[in-house]
């Protein structure tokens, strides 16, 4: 029976897509006010909902046998969307914190992976995500909630002992790491990159010369 090419998984990675033109929406939009914060609480909100629905999809599609080329195409698309729409918009939104710059390289980073991947696709092997990408969206998310929240509070009352939370640091904090994480795993993805594309280029030339010795000894021997 032929699997359809839209199923759960899909349909949770499209919602992804989807929340892109929201989520800038909500942070360029006038409807919303920042005097009370319900901008910033709802871009947040939606952002999360959109990060964690990576790992619902990715899950949902390993573990029911449902993984199809749409979603391999669909899935780092949105990631790649969502990434770039929030940076992009922050960077007009929160620019204290996120400059030009360093929307430029976690960008940048995001399509030399895509870039890299595409490659290793058309060359016949595949690479995976490392845990350092992993980690690195546990930071990416943690960094835009904290820059799009410090918009409105640079800190956050806890009402428990007296603490408070500094957004205003953590944001800062987060988004620096995020720009040396951006940096140091694509590091690692082209170093994988180049290994397997080094081994792959070798054991193609190996076969060539296999097959051409082949061939020259079944050629039969002219007088």
């Amino acid at each position: 029976m032929k699997r359809p090419a839209v199923n759960l998984p899909n349909y949770i990675t499209l919602t992804r897509i989807f929340s892109v033109p929201v989520l800038i929406w909500i942070l360029s939009s006038s409807r919303f006010s920042s005097a009370n914060g319900e901008k910033e609480l709802l871009a947040s909100a939606l952002f999360m909902a959109a990060s964690l629905t990576d790992m619902a999809d990715g899950y949902l599609a390993r573990h029911r046998g449902q993984i199809t080329t749409l979603g391999m195409l669909l899935d780092p698309l949105a990631d790649k969307l969502l990434v770039a729409a929030a940076f992009v918009t922050l960077v007009q939104f929160n620019p204290r914190v996120v400059p030009a710059w360093m929307a430029v390289v976690i960008i940048g980073r995001e399509f030399l992976v895509s870039g890299l991947r595409s490659i290793a696709a058309t060359e016949g092997f595949t690479i995976a995500a490392s845990d350092l990408g992993k980690f690195k969206m546990v930071v990416q998310i943690v960094a835009v909630v904290a820059a799009i929240l410090d918009h409105h509070w640079m800190e956050w009352p806890l009402y428990v002992g007296g603490w408070v939370l500094p957004i205003h640091v953590i944001a800062f904090v987060a988004i620096w790491f995020m720009v040396v994480l951006s940096l140091v795993s694509a590091i690692d993805y082209f170093a994988a990159f180049w290994s397997k594309i080094d081994r792959h280029v070798v054991k193609r030339r190996r076969r060539a010369f296999i097959l051409s010795r082949r061939r020259k000894r079944d050629v039969p021997a002219t007088q």
